[in-house]
């Protein structure tokens, strides 16, 4: 069954399904509808929960035996699957299939993965997924949703303000969700609840550290070493939020996996460009970056970026922001006479 983001909530009042798959490439969305299935879940008595990462030293033999395990803690479990390909490739789609034809009792199936392609729709792990569970895409928010979306996160927090203010919210946020909700609980520390006038809002809002995250990935792009570390040491010592970081280096290399998926299939590389968004003072950027990385490159980002989500979220031990770094420095390590 397909549920848009909106509908998770009131789908979970009437029941649990067996399985639960929520993709996109919005993490701050993508998180919170996974807290809500397993906040659910334990009040129906799930207790136990099992976290399966789906990463390349992943075997899918684990999803199978967790699936016949008896929990030793409870009666029901959740098995918590995440997948930062966004695709389960050959033995996970068997395995998923495969469990999907018969399903455990007392246990519940939650899978989280990145933006699937369009292709993926039709494809029979899929296909599996949705006919006997729950189905919900993540879109990133534009427009009038995500001025919606900026109006009831504001008032969960005691917070009013007039629309024009929550333009100016928005437009400094650009999108990142993370961010904007970052930005909101720096409101409420600074004025706590109430009204706020367009002045209070563009006064506390600050864009510098967007703009610098922002300036972090054209270096990354442009495999500029020094500037790496550098911009990524002042976001860190500005108390910038390591997920923000995350969110950008990832996205960066799922946009550049789609635009080489595309680009293979023969298609106009101007046109490609367009559809990702690549305008052109960027273009260049990006191109370099596609010449030098190949997929095998771009998939071990984005697995050294899961091993950095699980460290931000205290999941397993390391420091994240040396994960982070990291992963910038994977954008740059093929580049011929790096520059500083």
């Amino acid at each position: 069954m397909r549920l848009k983001p909106e509908q998770i909530a009131a789908a979970l009042q009437k029941g649990l399904a067996p399985v639960y798959f929520i993709s996109g490439d919005e993490p701050l969305q993508l998180g919170e509808m996974a807290d809500t299935v397993r906040a659910a879940a334990r009040k129906e008595g799930y207790d136990s929960r099992e976290v399966l990462v789906a990463d390349s030293s992943f075997s899918w033999n684990e999803l199978t035996e967790s699936a016949g395990a008896l929990s030793i803690f409870a009666d029901k479990k959740i098995i918590d699957l995440r997948l930062p390909s966004g695709t389960p490739g050959a033995d996970g789609s068997k395995a998923l299939i495969a469990y999907c034809e018969r399903l455990p009792e007392d246990t519940l199936l939650l899978i989280t993965a990145a933006k699937m392609a369009g292709a993926s729709l039709k494809a029979r792990w899929f296909q599996a997924l949705d006919k006997v569970g729950c189905v919900v895409q993540v879109w990133p928010l534009e427009g009038q949703d995500l001025i919606r979306w900026l109006q009831q996160r504001m008032q969960r927090r005691g917070l009013q303000a007039e629309t024009e203010g929550i333009k100016i919210l928005a437009s400094r946020i650009e999108g990142n969700l993370l961010a904007a909700a970052q930005e909101i609980e720096k409101l409420y520390v600074l004025y706590g609840e109430g009204r706020l006038s367009n002045q209070q809002i563009s006064d506390a809002v600050a864009d510098s550290s967007r703009f610098d995250v922002f300036k972090l990935m054209d270096s990354v792009l442009a495999a500029r070493v020094g500037r790496i570390f550098k911009i990524l040491s002042g976001l860190q010592a500005e108390g910038v939020a390591a997920p923000v970081v995350l969110w950008a280096l990832t996205r960066e290399a799922r946009v550049l996996i789609r635009i080489k998926q595309a680009l293979a299939q023969g298609q106009n590389r101007a046109v490609v460009f367009k559809n990702n968004q690549i305008w052109d003072k960027r273009q260049q950027l990006v191109s370099d970056a596609l010449n030098r990385l190949g997929d095998s490159d771009l998939n071990s980002i984005l697995t050294l970026s899961a091993k950095a989500d699980r460290q931000i979220k205290g999941q397993q031990q390391g420091e994240p922001w040396e994960t982070l770094l990291a992963v910038c420095l994977m954008f740059a390590v093929k580049a011929k006479g790096l520059k500083g």
